[in-house]
């Protein structure tokens, strides 16, 4: 018995990256990260208590990116705050690099 996620590999995706390993059709995973300028320390031991000094409004750079399934190819986009604006700004782009090549776009369960 397959799950959603499981019959959404088998029927959805691996066919498309099969087509991709042709040239027929691009396929690009897309996803967001957020890196935030702080110190952060786990597991870190010394014989002197130490202070690292971070920003106090705790900046980051957000980054929004594709990355080509079969070239390897990143395309991204830095920017202050991601929105549903700045994602069709992404892939906007994306349809103008692939003119008239069919483009599959995975992106994770975020809203």
């Amino acid at each position: 018995m397959f799950t959603a996620q499981e019959a959404f590999k088998t029927e959805q995706l691996e066919p498309r990256l099969e087509a991709a390993k042709v040239a027929q059709r691009v396929v690009c995973f897309m996803d967001a990260a957020h890196f935030v300028f702080a110190p952060f320390l786990g597991t870190g031991w010394c014989f002197e208590r130490l202070f690292v000094k971070a920003l106090v409004d705790g900046q980051r750079l957000n980054v929004l990116a594709a990355l080509h399934a079969t070239t390897r190819d990143i395309f991204t986009h830095d920017l202050t705050s991601i929105t549903s604006e700045t994602v069709c700004e992404l892939l906007r782009f994306l349809a103008g690099v692939y003119v008239g090549v069919p483009i599959t776009i995975v992106l994770d369960n975020a809203r």
